[in-house]
């Protein structure tokens, strides 16, 4: 997951009035499923330190080179790359835990108690800004990041990264491709929604105005070039900024917005869009170049040996670098890397040289963009699941370890499965165009797999509506009904149905415990502009 790159201050900031009454979540329906955990005798955790509003002065810059990294890669299988002058806590916290026990054995979650006991003894004695290399893996992130990582499926994602990244072209373009979102944090959330990529892109030129050329061409070079294939389909990038109000395919453009070009748009070379005058305008592909703004490409990918579908983004945030070493954010913001699993450990060099430009307040600036976006998914398009994500990404970065250790807890269980359905919908919309070349058997073990996990997870009539519009989408794909209208369109109760399911799932475990409730109805009294 990638934040806004400009957050929204709130005009206030004050907790609500709500009454205990108000935190309580609805009953659930499942019966409890937690087991006896065991009972330490180990000391209770004393009070954490709070943290700095400043960060600590970056240790990337004493990164070397990559040949370091292959020496130090010898000597063991975990390097830190700069040594953390971290405060040591007690290596228990006890008192967490037993607060921790007490809801999940109320709203009836299986409690690992001994792993959530081994990653908060682990989150105590973190440095936030460290960053360490996996040697055995070949990879490297922050240690917070690289805590959350499995290394299971690193081969699928190194294949779906050649794919999705810009090439590096010597001299002119370097960069460093990382994954991020829920696919960064496999360990705990089981059942990532996409596979979400982040690529820094360092492009060196004498002016701006070269940068962004260079940067216009490597982006619709990649997209033409990688259209459809056996195991992906391109949907569509982000390049530009619309310099006014328009309309296009009857949905609304704000003055703004970024720019979104299809296959036939980059083909064509440009696209058209209705002004409020009633005239019309073309938008052509150098209209994108005045001010690119927000540098996205999405792609569908199918993992041809499970039979998997997934929506596979690459977010690129865009550096220029002048020929003194100078170096500029084409879009104003050199993005955090609190949430990155970085896949090849030859780019640390790049990395630590474009990281040295990130805020020093950089914590406390993406912290503030998450909390703008669990506040637009509690009050503006409800989805918890969204909520639950990023919350989890706060309190980890702002030392509230309990709350954080409870949230992974909650992920683990079977009904977040749906999670993935709920993304897959709008994926298998996306693939199943009269020009696909994605592999079929694969796309109709999607199918099979989908309608599985709704049966397991889902229960009554959405169960019902959900498997009957999946297999009437499978029977289409087959040949063997009529397509009388579009997957979109068919999949739209159905998405609703998964969400509704969804919402309730995580509104009921968030709210089932009170540090967490009490930390939601603060951040929906605030009102941003």
């Amino acid at each position: 997951m990638a934040t806004a790159k400009k957050p929204k201050k709130p005009t206030t900031a004050k907790p609500g009035s709500s009454s205990k009454k108000n935190l309580k979540p609805a009953t659930r329906k499942t019966g409890s499923t937690s087991k006896t955990a065991k009972k330490s005798t180990k000391p209770a955790a004393e009070k954490r330190q709070k943290r700095s509003k400043t960060v600590a002065t970056r240790k990337v810059a004493s990164v070397g080179a990559a040949q370091a990294v292959h020496a130090a890669a010898a000597e063991a299988e975990l390097t830190t790359i700069a040594p953390a002058t971290a405060v040591v806590l007690p290596a228990t916290p006890q008192q967490e835990i037993e607060q921790i026990r007490e809801s999940a054995e109320r709203l009836g979650i299986e409690l690992d108690e001994e792993e959530a006991l081994q990653w908060l003894t682990q989150m105590a004695v973190q440095d936030k800004d460290e960053i360490t290399v996996d040697a055995k893996n070949f990879v490297y992130g922050a240690k917070v990041a690289i805590l959350d990582f499995s290394p299971q499926d690193l081969t699928y994602f190194r294949h779906v990264g050649k794919i999705v990244a810009i090439l590096d072209q010597p001299g002119l373009v370097e960069t460093a491709l990382a994954l991020s979102g829920s696919a960064a944090q496999s360990k705990i959330q089981r059942n990532p929604g996409d596979a979400d990529f982040f690529q820094r892109v360092n492009i060196k030129a004498p002016t701006r105005a070269e940068a962004v050329q260079v940067l216009a061409d490597a982006m619709r070079s990649k997209a033409l070039s990688m259209l459809r294939g056996n195991d992906y389909q391109f949907l569509s990038l982000k390049f530009g900024t619309h310099a006014e109000d328009a309309e296009r395919n009857k949905k609304p453009i704000k003055k703004g917005s970024p720019m979104t070009w299809t296959a036939k748009d980059l083909e064509a070379g440009g696209f058209e869009v209705g002004l409020a005058d009633g005239t019309k305008k073309l938008v052509r592909w150098q209209d994108g170049m005045v001010n690119p703004g927000w540098t996205k490409l999405d792609w569908i990918v199918a993992d041809t040996q499970r039979g998997q579908l997934a929506n596979a983004s690459n977010l690129l945030d865009v550096t220029w670098e002048e020929p003194n070493g100078e170096i500029t954010p084409l879009d104003g913001f050199v993005d955090p890397y609190f949430q990155e699993i970085y896949l090849d450990a030859a780019s640390v060099p790049i990395f630590s040289k474009l990281v040295r430009e990130v805020d020093d307040n950089a914590v406390d600036k993406y912290v503030a963009d998450l909390e703008h976006e669990v506040y637009k998914y509690l009050v503006k398009t409800p989805n918890y699941g969204k909520v639950a994500k990023r919350a989890y990404n706060i309190f980890r970065l702002t030392d509230r370890y309990a709350e954080a250790a409870y949230i992974r807890e909650i992920f683990d269980e079977p009904t977040t499965v749906l999670y993935r359905v709920w993304s897959l919908l709008d994926t298998l919309s996306g693939a199943q165009t009269p020009d696909s070349q994605l592999d079929r058997v694969a796309l109709l073990k999607q199918y099979d797999s989908l309608i599985e996990s709704v049966v397991i997870a889902a229960e009554g009539e959405k169960e019902i509506r959900i498997v009957r519009a999946l297999m009437r989408a499978r029977d289409e794909a087959l040949g063997l009904q009529p397509v009388v209208e579009s997957l979109e369109q068919q999949f739209s109760q159905s998405r609703g149905d998964v969400m509704e399911i969804l919402n309730e799932y995580f509104h009921d475990l968030l709210y089932g415990f009170p540090p967490i409730a009490e930390f939601l109805e603060e951040i929906r009294q605030r009102h941003y502009d």
